[in-house]
């Protein structure tokens, strides 16, 4: 009985602290490597490769510079911050939305709730950086695991054209599994071109 007990103890850890300490390496060398990279290699707008990287989000209260990859399913979400193919490129008229770990893999959006109106995220790409300022936090917004109109190009309005762009951010509700998301909803509020 012991040892069942100390080798889920050793699993858990292991999936608690273990990967997170694996993916937060990873993760800066991603990061480091396209922001090295992006003079040389050409835009990857469209990219469509699953778990390819596309971009960096930076949470400056949080501490966060995280890769963008393409997908949101388990491999993308162990990789980095995950992009939501559906929705608009970072920087276009329309909502870019991406899902984060709060736990396991690095838990790049476990202070997601932390943040409160006016709080900045920034998301860099071959082509530009794109600052955004949340107007909406996570912590005032939960939905249902299956509320996709947070990925709809204007967030509650059903086929509404898009005026401007918006970036949603969307997480686990609670650090165990459970059937809601947090969602955190923000504006572009200035583009640099590289």
């Amino acid at each position: 009985m012991l040892v069942v007990v100390l080798a889920a103890g050793g699993f858990l850890g292991w999936q608690v602290w273990g990967t997170d300490a694996r993916a937060r390496t990873r993760a800066g060398q991603e990061v480091a490597s396209m922001r090295a990279n992006w003079a040389a290699v050409p835009s990857t707008v469209g990219a469509s490769t699953p778990g390819a990287p596309i971009g960096v989000i930076s949470i400056p209260k949080l501490g966060l510079a995280w890769p963008v990859v393409v997908g949101t399913d388990e491999d993308a979400l162990q990789r980095g911050v995950g992009w939501y193919r559906t929705t608009a490129w970072p920087g276009d008229v329309g909502n870019t939305a991406m899902a984060g770990l709060r736990v396991t893999h690095g838990s790049p959006f476990r202070g997601l709730l932390d943040l409160v109106e006016g709080d900045e995220v920034v998301v860099e790409t071959a082509r530009a950086t794109l600052r955004y300022e949340v107007v909406v936090p996570a912590s005032q917004l939960t939905v249902d695991k299956d509320a996709g109109w947070v990925l709809d190009p204007v967030p509650g309005h059903p086929g509404a054209p898009p005026h401007q762009p918006l970036l949603t951010l969307t997480t686990a509700q609670d650090l165990v599994a459970t059937g809601e998301r947090s969602v955190a909803i923000a504006t572009l509020a200035s583009r640099t071109d590289r």
